[in-house]
C-alpha cells in the first residue's frame, strides 16, 4: 500500500518541529536566564541529559515569571515554514493529526487551534496568583513519555505501526521512533537520526509531505 494512503495518525513533536525554535527557550530569553536554559536545552535534545531532571532544572529557573506575559509569549511563537500546508494536507488524506509536546499547554493548545490539530498532549505551568512557581506537570514529563502516549492511542483508534507517522527532532522523540513505520527527523540531532527512514534537512515542514508523496509516486 502507498504510504499516503496507508497513514493514518500523524503525531508531530511541537518544538523546532511545528514550531521555529523552543518555547521554553523564548520563554528563558524575556525572563533573562536565556543563556542558562538555552545550554540545557542543547544537551537534553542532543541526549546527554534525562529529560525529566532538565525539564525541571529549566522551569525551575522561570520561578518568578508572569504567568500573563508567559501566555502572550506562548501564543506569538514562530510556526515552522509549511506546517499549516502539511498538516492541512494530511487531514485531507483523512489522517488524524496529534502534536506531543515536552513543552507546555499554553502554546500547545493555541497553536492546535489554529493548525486544526486533533489533539494536543503537553505539560502544564503551575502558577499561583499569576506568577510560575517553577514547577510544571503533564503527560510529557519524561523520555518515555511520548511513546507510550503514541501506544495508547494506537489502541485506542486501531490504528497500528504501519499507519503511524511520526515526526520529530530531538532525543525526547526517541520513544516514539520505537513505534511508527514512517519516521521523520526534521533537521534533527544525530541520535534521532539514527532511528528515522524520513531524513529532511531543510527548514520546512512540506518537505515531510513531498518526501511521502515521492515515495507514493503521487502527484502533490
Amino acid at each position: 500500500m502507498k504510504p499516503l494512503d496507508s497513514i493514518k495518525l500523524a503525531v508531530f513533536d511541537f518544538d523546532s518541529t511545528l514550531m521555529d525554535g523552543e518555547t521554553i527557550d523564548s520563554l528563558a530569553l524575556d525572563f533573562g536566564v536565556g543563556e542558562q536554559v538555552s545550554e540545557i536545552t542543547h544537551r537534553a535534545m542532543s541526549g546527554e541529559l534525562d529529560f525529566f531532571e532538565s525539564l525541571s532544572v529549566r522551569v525551575g529557573l522561570l520561578e518568578g515569571m508572569s504567568e500573563a506575559r508567559a501566555k502572550e509569549i506562548c501564543e506569538n511563537l514562530p510556526l515552522m515554514n509549511g506546517a499549516q500546508e502539511c498538516v492541512s494536507a494530511l487531514k485531507r488524506q483523512g489522517t488524524k493529526v496529534v502534536c506531543f509536546s515536552g513543552g507546555f499547554r499554553l502554546a500547545t493548545a493555541h497553536f492546535a487551534k489554529i493548525l486544526g490539530l486533533d489533539a494536543d498532549f503537553s505539560n502544564i505551568l503551575h502558577a499561583k496568583n499569576g506568577v510560575l512557581t517553577g514547577k510544571v506537570g503533564g503527560e510529557m514529563m519524561f523520555g518515555s513519555s511520548k511513546g507510550d502516549m503514541l501506544l495508547r492511542l494506537q489502541s485506542l483508534l486501531g490504528i497500528t505501526r504501519a499507519q503511524t507517522l511520526v515526526v520529530g527532532d530531538g532525543a525526547n522523540d526517541l520513544s516514539m521512533f520505537a513505534h511508527a513505520d514512517f519516521r521523520a527527523a526534521f533537521c534533527a540531532k544525530p541520535a534521532l537520526k539514527k532511528e528515522a527512514n524520513i531524513i529532511i534537512e531543510t527548514k520546512d515542514l512540506r518537505e515531510v509531505w513531498l518526501n511521502l508523496m515521492r515515495k507514493s509516486s503521487t502527484r502533490f
